[in-house]
């Protein structure tokens, strides 16, 4: 597996309005959001992007229900490691698998673009595999002509 480099850093949640209270009015950091759900920002120096996750959209993403199941330990942070490409995703999936881990899901396309396979440590951290398109922009699509 060839990890480029540290996607997405994100701290699960269960009380999202107490979580923001600390990293947004007591910390100061940029994140953006609305309601209950998903706050984050690409501009906390040292992170392409850092996030506030709702418990609740966590479970939805990694087993498709909103509620966390009973039998699994309760995430405290999710981690994302970028590859080169959504090919990449599920091959580093499948050698996930190999080395013996288990996956909570298979490589697969979110609707915003991203191909990620993630799975769950025994100590409640959600890894992911990677590639998110609009992290691969080169300097001249960026900037045209």
């Amino acid at each position: 597996m060839d990890v480029l480099f540290l996607t997405s850093v994100a701290v699960v949640v269960a009380d999202p309005p107490v979580s923001r209270k600390l990293f947004i009015e007591t910390l100061g950091l940029p994140l953006e959001g609305e309601g209950n759900g998903y706050y984050s920002s690409g501009n906390v120096a040292g992170s392409k992007h850092f996030g506030l996750w709702p418990l609740s959209e966590a479970a939805e993403a990694c087993f498709g229900t909103a509620e966390w199941p009973t039998d699994r330990v309760v995430p405290q942070a999710s981690i994302e490691f970028e590859v080169a490409n959504a090919e990449a995703v599920t091959a580093a999936g499948a050698e996930l698998q190999r080395a013996g881990f288990e996956l909570v899901h298979q490589a697969r396309t979110e609707p915003w673009g991203q191909t990620v396979a993630r799975l769950l440590t025994a100590d409640g951290l959600i890894v992911g595999i990677s590639y998110a398109p609009s992290l691969h922009v080169s300097q001249d699509d960026q900037h045209p002509g």
